[in-house]
């Protein structure tokens, strides 16, 4: 299948970049993709090589001066990465040879390539979907072992194939519907059937299963954004040190030490979590600390988990600090300096709901239950074992098909709307196809490629 993006594909274009990461190395590669690949073969290594051979050859410039000597491998349209003919030049990794290889490229009428266009291409010529496409940059930028193997199961499809089965349903649903409103005097009937209702019923909880996968996809890609909140001297800064295992907050006894918001970017059990120390939350004269207060308040509202610390001596939850999570964000609450209280180690859900763990981050005690709860509120241990990589994009697209069906659900069971209905399931068809590209927008697709490297 091939793709049509309106004004940026040049059926004469070819492109080309060094697609190696920067600096010095053993190989460097310069890839090329489009029709001119093969002559700029010959020009460059004086041969026009043969698809899926490995071809050893000296690269030369406009004067016939040796430029390095390198491995050529070409492959042949539609048979390549891109769907085009590809030419890679494996050459030795001096940014000096790669730059020279790469301007006598452009000078034999290729031009440098926009960062993610060669992914682009294989997207618009059907090698890959859209969802797929973006795997590639995530498995590039993967942090984890946990996170890379996600990447490669959405590269292989897993992500994809789970997303077309149900578009396939909900087409069929559609198709089911639509033909009953051309055929007004059986529609109350066929509004009433149980396998009409049954099929959205299946379908509603496909969609809930894969919005689940998904948001456990997201963490895997960027990690859970941890924030821990507090008043001041609750133990916040002693907290992330003792998490991230390194001094990385000054811990005073002085209250308001902590100014200004802190990272600090930790693995835990494979999955990768940026902690967010920040100033004590209390109203405050003073124009910097009042300034860190502002800016930890802007972390709590996205954050994914806020961690409350308080001391363990006055342990009550304050939830007016909560009060600007964001609606999806997670909250704990972190009963500090057992040390002092003389309490032991905790972890109890109270009768709101709330889950409260007692520790030491002076002495460690406890812990090991807080690193085990941010691991299950990450996903480990339930599911993530065979989960695939996923983005916000990708969520927020599986949330707009719930609410569709929800709508879709309403108008049948109450309004007996089966033109409101049908409206509905056509908006939820084209919100799921957007994540794998069966629809897509020009800036759609332009703030997904924008955001790769040169050269993939």
């Amino acid at each position: 299948m091939t793709r049509v993006r309106a004004g940026e594909v040049d059926a004469t274009d070819t492109i080309a970049a060094i697609a190696t990461a920067a600096g010095a190395g053993g190989v460097g590669i310069v890839r090329i993709s489009g029709p001119r690949s093969r002559e700029i073969a010959h020009a460059l290594i004086g041969k026009y090589p043969q698809a899926r051979k490995v071809h050893v050859a000296t690269v030369r410039d406009a004067n016939g001066e040796v430029l390095d000597r390198s491995i050529a491998l070409y492959f042949g349209a539609p048979k390549s990465y891109t769907g085009e003919d590809v030419l890679e030049l494996q050459v030795h990794g001096s940014p000096v040879v790669l730059d020279l290889i790469l301007r006598r490229v452009i000078a034999l009428g290729a031009r440098l390539a926009r960062p993610g266009e060669f992914s682009e291409r294989a997207y618009l010529n059907g090698k890959l979907d859209l969802a797929q496409a973006e795997a590639v940059a995530d498995l590039i930028a993967s942090g984890s072992e946990s996170a890379a193997r996600a990447a490669m199961r959405s590269l292989e499809g897993d992500f994809s194939r789970a997303v077309q089965e149900l578009f396939e349903a909900l087409v069929h649903l559609r198709a089911w519907l639509e033909a009953a409103l051309d055929f007004p005097e059986e529609e109350i009937d066929f509004l009433s059937a149980p396998q009409l209702h049954d099929q959205l019923a299946a379908l509603r909880a496909g969609i809930a299963d894969l919005l689940q996968a998904a948001r456990r996809g997201v963490v895997l890609r960027d990690g859970l954004h941890v924030v821990i909140v507090g008043r001041p001297n609750a133990g916040k800064s002693s907290l992330l040190n003792a998490l991230a295992q390194s001094e990385r907050a000054i811990v005073t006894p002085i209250a308001g030490t902590t100014r200004d918001v802190l990272r600090e970017s930790v693995a835990l059990d494979g999955i990768g979590l940026t902690l967010v120390d920040t100033a004590g939350l209390r109203e405050s004269h003073d124009l910097v600390e009042a300034e860190g207060i502002r800016r930890a308040r802007a972390e709590l509202a996205r954050a994914d988990v806020a961690i409350l610390v308080t001391d363990d001596e006055h342990a009550d939850i304050d939830h007016e600090l909560l009060s600007e999570c964001n609606a999806g964000a997670v909250r704990l609450a972190v009963h500090n300096k057992i040390d002092l209280s003389g309490n032991s180690p905790s972890r109890r859900v109270d009768a709101h709901g709330e889950t409260r763990i007692a520790l030491s981050a002076h002495t460690g005690a406890g812990l090991d239950l807080l690193r085990a709860e941010l691991a299950r509120l990450a996903g480990r241990g339930d599911g993530t074992h065979g989960a695939f990589s996923a983005r916000r994009r990708h969520v927020d697209a599986l949330a707009h098909v719930a609410n569709h069906l929800e709508r879709a659900e309403t108008h049948l069971n109450i309004g007996r709307a089966g033109e409101l209905a049908a409206e509905e399931l056509r908006q939820a068809q084209r919100a799921l196809g957007e994540i794998t590209g069966e629809y897509s927008s020009d800036d759609l697709l332009g703030a997904i490629f924008s955001a790769f490297c040169i050269g993939k």
